[in-house]
């Protein structure tokens, strides 16, 4: 297994995997109810079996080339993750996702874990479009595709059913040359 630190704070980032099942649903019961407001991720896991059969399902994603999905540690505790959500290489396009716990909000983790996911992605296989999906009111969301400078593409009116009401999806992107001009800006910060 690996472990990337995201910086002195002592976070890092590692492969979520079905033997983390019981770490996963204790994270996804701390984080359900903020997380499930723009997410339906925590409401796969409803117990240990229920957390491991998804992340198993990821874990096949991942073996058949459909990208990662990766937790984020802080002080020893799993307290949000990144993955991507799609990952084609032939067509050198993949949308990346994220969530969070609340009390670990505000400290740049999501942004700094992207960086390396990115970075992955259009280094070493040669993405050349990274997308991000965010209901329009996930004003936390759209903020960190912002600074990972990523640019608006649109809005996706009312495609996403969630909890009985329908969301408007904005959707960023940034494309490879972008993103090894852009990121250079994010280590000086």
């Amino acid at each position: 297994m690996f472990a990337i630190s995201l910086g002195d704070d002592g976070a890092e980032l590692r492969p979520l995997e079905p033997w983390n099942a019981e770490e996963y649903f204790a994270h996804m019961e701390r984080c359900r109810e903020y997380v499930t407001r723009y997410v339906p991720m925590p409401d796969r896991a409803t117990d240990v079996e229920t957390a491991r059969a998804f992340l198993q399902a990821r874990a096949d994603n991942a073996a058949a080339d459909g990208g990662g999905f990766f937790g984020i540690w802080s002080q020893g505790t799993l307290v949000g993750g990144v993955l991507f959500v799609t990952f084609d290489a032939k067509t050198g396009i993949c949308e990346v996702g994220c969530w969070l716990e609340e009390a670990a909000v505000g400290r740049g983790l999501i942004t700094r874990a992207m960086r390396h996911l990115i970075d992955w992605a259009v280094d070493e296989r040669g993405i050349h479009r990274v997308e991000w999906q965010a209901a329009t009111v996930n004003t936390a969301s759209i903020a960190v595709a912002k600074r990972l400078g990523m640019t608006r593409d649109g809005v996706l009116r009312g495609s996403f059913p969630h909890r009985g009401e329908r969301l408007d999806m904005e959707v960023w992107s940034v494309l490879a040359p972008e993103w090894r001009e852009h990121r250079d800006t994010l280590t000086r910060r």
